[in-house]
């Protein structure tokens, strides 16, 4: 190893030649004359400069096509400065061997993965990829490498992804080489500025997914007529003076409540089904913001029944672009629930404004506010925080579910902020593309209390 002991020598040795020179030189000056002690010192200068250049001229060309064998041994300091170089280029040349080793066991281990993997450099030039990415994209290991994965997976949705730079969920995308495949992509962003993309068959699972979707839907659609006919019997005998006994009104008043709850649930499992067989929205047409929002309200006044205290506050000058249906159906969802689960004499405030670039709809409660390791899990089917609570309030468990998937067919996400004990903020976030900015009035604010 070439440490600081060595260079010292090396800086010794240099100093005990020039210091022999010169006291040889002066040796010459005492005994024949200046003149000869002159020519004694720059003939030894000039031979010690030779010796470095030359041995220089051996190190850049050893340099030119480096190889331990064909190393230069080199004489006094310049042999020390070759053992150097010789040990660090052994350590080197290890190194170098262990990183490849490193990296071909990496390689197989990732062909053997069942998904497929594109390494991605900064501009996005394919760098490396595994033969399951080769069938999922159509790549060639030989022939692309260096290509831009823009120019060889042609795909819209892809590309958008791409270009996003918002990699936290994957998107799916119908094979456009294999027959019934679909894939799952996701970018997997590391190092400084390289990507991952990890290509994943999940035909099978939306088979699957499929076939479950198909019969909830099925199922919900046979229950509907029987649920339907038991109810309007329940409603006819209850309306008959004398058809049903005092005795068993409690009973009868429960089958009513029951077959009711039914009918709320099943109607929802049929929403929930249209929504996630319908692959694009019905209509993309703007919206009139005020209109939505009153009917909305009117909703809110009719549930609460004066129990609460509600307000609007809304910017009128900015619209959406989306499906009336759907986005009143989600944004009523948000507010019943903010209703149903806000105590009596308790606040229910409702916004529409812009965040930033977003359009965010919030509706702020002071309710009993949630735990914050059930927030993760409120989005999912039938998943409730206090099942008790949530029959009380007649909640099918499936409103949020149906909310997150309208949201999600509109480019939007549902963000969620609870404290336990002191109520819940539920806000509908819309990107920019989605809002419409109207010509200014003289008060684009407006409040309404309920």
């Amino acid at each position: 190893m070439w440490n600081g002991s060595r260079v010292h020598d090396i800086r010794w040795r240099a100093f005990w030649l020039g210091f022999l020179l010169v006291t040889v030189s002066l040796v010459v000056w005492a005994v024949v004359d200046e003149i000869a002690a002159l020519l004694v010192f720059g003939v030894g200068v000039v031979l010690y400069l030779a010796t470095h250049l030359y041995w220089i001229h051996k190190l850049l060309q050893w340099f030119n096509k480096p190889d331990l064998a064909t190393m230069p041994l080199g004489t006094g300091i310049w042999e020390d400065v070759f053992a150097a170089i010789y040990h660090q280029q052994r350590r080197y040349s290890r190194s170098q061997t262990q990183l490849s080793s490193a990296l071909d066991r990496f390689r197989h281990a990732a062909s053997a993965l069942p998904d497929g993997v594109v390494l991605l450099n900064g501009h996005d030039l394919i760098e490396w990829c595994n033969p399951p990415a080769e069938r999922h994209l159509g790549l060639s290991m030989k022939q692309d490498v260096g290509q831009p994965i823009s120019y060889l997976v042609r795909s819209s949705d892809f590309i958008s992804y791409l270009d996003s730079h918002n990699y936290t969920d994957p998107i799916k995308l119908k094979s456009w080489r294999l027959a019934d495949t679909t894939l799952e992509l996701q970018i997997i962003p590391f190092g400084i500025n390289q990507k991952l993309l990890i290509s994943r068959d999940i035909s099978q699972l939306e088979k699957v997914e499929h076939m479950r979707r198909d019969f909830i839907a099925n199922v919900s659609h046979e229950l509907r007529t029987p649920l339907t006919v038991v109810g309007g019997f329940l409603e006819t005998l209850s309306d008959m003076d004398g058809a049903v006994p005092d005795s068993t009104r409690s009973y009868f008043d429960m089958m009513q409540e029951q077959t009711g709850r039914m009918r709320r649930l099943v109607e929802d499992l049929l929403t929930l089904s249209q929504l996630e067989n319908s692959p694009t929205i019905p209509q993309d047409t703007e919206i009139d913001i005020n209109a939505l929002l009153s009917m909305v309200m009117n909703e809110a006044r009719g549930l609460s029944n004066d129990r609460h205290t509600i307000t609007l506050e809304a910017d009128t000058t900015l619209n959406l672009t989306g499906a009336l249906e759907e986005l009143h159906s989600a944004l009523g969802n948000l507010v019943s629930n903010a209703i149903r689960y806000t105590p009596t004499g308790g606040s229910i405030h409702i916004s529409w404004k812009t965040r930033g670039t977003d359009g965010v709809f919030s509706v702020k409660d002071t309710g009993l506010g949630i735990e914050q390791q059930h927030i993760d899990r409120l989005t999912e089917r039938f998943y409730r925080v206090d099942r008790s609570r949530s029959r009380e309030t007649g909640g099918t468990g499936l409103g949020l579910s149906i909310v997150k998937h309208i949201l999600t067919r509109h480019q939007a996400r549902l963000d969620i902020e609870s404290e336990f004990g002191k109520g819940s903020t539920f806000s509908a976030v819309f990107p920019k593309a989605r809002l419409v900015h109207k010509t200014s009035t003289p008060s684009n604010q407006s409040a309404r209390t309920a």
